[in-house]
């Protein structure tokens, strides 16, 4: 529990020194500083990153700033469900249980793209990728009793799901597909905890936002909003509504670790708009949680990836 008269921070959480922890995107921003908390609490963290040169400078901060961590990189495209296999291979090949797993890593493209398998990027990268990543470390995690964490946005509110248009080929726009790859992300988290609970399973699904964060997916924008968010001379304003990365991590590191936590609930910041703040309970849009539409996202996505779960 939080302390008295003080919202969560990561003081609160417990210690993870036998537990392993990996965090998709963990190369930049957000990602980060969630492996970041994770080596701090003492657990063994994977960082499942795209660009392994960034992801070994990222190694090398939070070994400058954590005594004794314990880190380890794994190759990780999500755009591309060749390399998501062959990560799931070799951190199964290296790890018997997974105790925490972060769906964190996202891209938000400023136009349209398709992955190296054909999808829509955002959609193909933010939910297809992690759906078939979770299913192939799933029994790991349910051997250590183990939580799934999948990091969506505020902005699933806005998003929907055309299942007659899966590629976007009509109406496309950046902010559409980016909300519906975060819709799909929460419909996801939601649905694989109705189906852990519906067999007895001994792992948990949530989610987490961010709220409005300092983060790398402001990379693949355009000019004006990259200007924007990392301009010295905006900062006096922005810092009145964004938070930084070590904050924007702390509900999907309270979603993680928090003893009181439990499958199926939602994290975000507690304050106006659930732009910033303390980490606490959230609710998500009434879409996300609409069962008859989980499971037909849950079948397109198996169908698409051809990978299926196994819940004995």
């Amino acid at each position: 529990m939080p302390r008295s008269g003080a919202g969560w921070t990561l003081a609160d959480a417990p210690r993870l020194d036998d537990k392993t922890a990996i965090v998709t995107g963990a190369n930049s921003g957000l990602g980060l500083e969630t492996a970041r908390g994770f080596a701090r609490l003492g657990a063994t963290v994977v960082l499942a990153c795209r660009n392994l040169d960034a992801a070994k400078t990222a190694s090398d901060d939070i070994a400058g700033t954590v005594a004794d961590a314990r880190l380890e990189i794994v190759h990780l495209d999500l755009s591309d469900l060749e390399s998501v296999r062959e990560a799931a291979d070799l951190i199964r090949d290296n790890h018997r249980k997974i105790d925490i797993l972060v769906n964190n890593a996202g891209v938000m493209s400023r136009e349209r793209q398709l992955t190296a398998d054909g999808f829509e990027l955002d959609f193909g990268t933010n939910f297809l990728g992690h759906y078939a990543l979770t299913g192939r470390l799933l029994d790991r995690i349910n051997t250590s009793v183990g939580r799934i964490v999948t990091v969506t946005s505020a902005v699933h509110r806005k998003g929907s799901i055309d299942f007659d248009d899966l590629p976007m080929e009509r109406g496309y726009s950046v902010p559409a597909a980016y909300a519906r790859s975060k819709l799909a992300e929460l419909m996801f988290a939601i649905e694989l905890q109705r189906r852990l609970a519906a067999d007895g399973m001994a792992g948990a699904s949530l989610a987490s936002h961010p709220g409005a964060s300092y983060s790398g997916v402001m990379r693949e924008q355009n000019k004006i909003l990259n200007w924007a968010f990392t301009s010295p001379n905006m900062r006096w304003l922005l810092d009145r509504f964004v938070q930084e990365p070590d904050q924007g991590a702390l509900p999907t590191l309270r979603a993680a670790t928090d003893p009181a936590a439990f499958g199926g609930q939602f994290y975000g910041p507690s304050g106006r708009l659930e732009a910033t703040g303390s980490p606490v309970l959230v609710s998500p849009a009434d879409r996300a949680v609409d069962p008859v539409a989980a499971q037909k996202l849950w079948d397109v996505a198996e169908e698409l990836t051809g990978v299926e779960y196994s819940f004995d």
